[in-house]
């Protein structure tokens, strides 16, 4: 090699060093969003939180996002996309979702969002010491179902027969066991007789709100599940067709014209979320955050829809709503 030819080689490396540096130190954190949903909603996003914290997506973070669209079997094949990727974290909504990833690895922290039961369902040692690489925020707090059948039975005026509506195969036997038990044990304080109806597909509300009214049901209670909320437009749609009054586990629902809910914030919960990624990408590991319970609840009452029902909404009632839609 003469002078020139190694001039010329020594130069190009030191110019091209500090390219392969800059592009290194360019590397942002990927996150994973595995959804059994078929697309975002604006209350249930986690980048808001992200921002909050300082984490600008196309900025300093990437998000890829993954929707089944409410096909359960297409989970697995999404979760292992996302581990191939190397993504960083991945943040799951819904039980099945969190389940998918958590087969697909043991390595990439995940953090759960939207899971009733983390401990019942498997997903977690405890919610204290979540062991593995699972954290998150859970929806589900004991007496919550309870808790949204008595209030819908404040507006019954003496009805007798309310219908559960749920969807199989989304929790736990577990979790299922004692949400059922725990409806059926504040129906008999309130002197109510229980119908459980389930509902697997989208394309069976109607069907299945029409047989619930030759059931003579006076009041419907939707348990939480992905398929559900997916469906909420069309089961408030159907249940205005059949005059009958819904408490849903979602706020979104009484806003599309659903009569009543009681639920979680689901923004807010998603800014919890937000803040384990925050966490995990600073170093945290999952097995030592603990898992968070919901610890507020927001009753919301659509007073268009009782006025269309004919229903009375007691003023006790009313007084105790965080928003009432007029």
């Amino acid at each position: 090699m003469d002078r020139r030819t190694f001039v010329g080689t020594l130069t190009t490396g030191l110019l091209t060093a500090p390219l392969v540096t800059n592009a290194q130190v360019a590397k942002i954190p990927r996150i994973g969003f595995l959804s059994l949903a078929t697309g975002p909603t604006a209350t249930m996003d986690i980048s808001p939180g992200l921002r909050e914290l300082g984490w600008v997506e196309g900025r300093n973070i990437a998000i890829e996002y993954r929707w089944a669209g409410n096909r359960e079997e297409r989970l697995p094949t999404l979760a292992a996309e996302l581990v191939r990727m190397k993504v960083d974290v991945l943040v799951t909504a819904s039980t099945p979702a969190a389940w998918a990833a958590k087969r697909a690895t043991t390595t990439i922290p995940i953090v759960a969002t939207f899971v009733a039961d983390p401990v019942g369902s498997g997903l977690v040692v405890s919610l204290a010491r979540p062991g593995g690489n699972v954290t998150g925020v859970t929806t589900l707090s004991s007496g919550l179902v309870a808790k949204r059948l008595e209030l819908l039975n404040h507006v019954l005026s003496g009805a007798s027969r309310v219908a559960i509506l749920w969807q199989p195969g989304v929790y736990g036997e577990r979790t299922i066991h004692d949400m059922t038990e725990e409806t059926q044990t504040g129906a008999r304080a309130l002197g109510l007789t229980l119908t459980f109806i389930e509902l697997r597909r989208l394309d069976e509300v109607d069907s299945t709100l029409s047989a619930m009214k030759k059931a003579r049901v006076e009041g419907l209670l939707v348990f939480p599940g992905p398929t559900l909320f997916e469906a909420r437009r069309t089961i408030v749609a159907g249940a205005a067709k059949q005059r009958l009054p819904v408490m849903f586990p979602w706020r979104e629902a009484a806003a599309d014209g659903g009569l009543m809910s009681y639920s979680t914030n689901f923004p807010d919960m998603y800014r919890r979320a937000a803040t384990y990624v925050d966490k995990i990408l600073k170093g945290a590991k999952p097995a030592d955050l603990p898992i968070e319970q919901p610890t507020k609840f927001e009753l919301v009452i659509n007073m268009k829809t009782a006025k269309a029902l004919e229903l009375t909404i007691p003023q006790s009632l009313l007084l105790r709503a965080d928003e009432v839609i007029q």
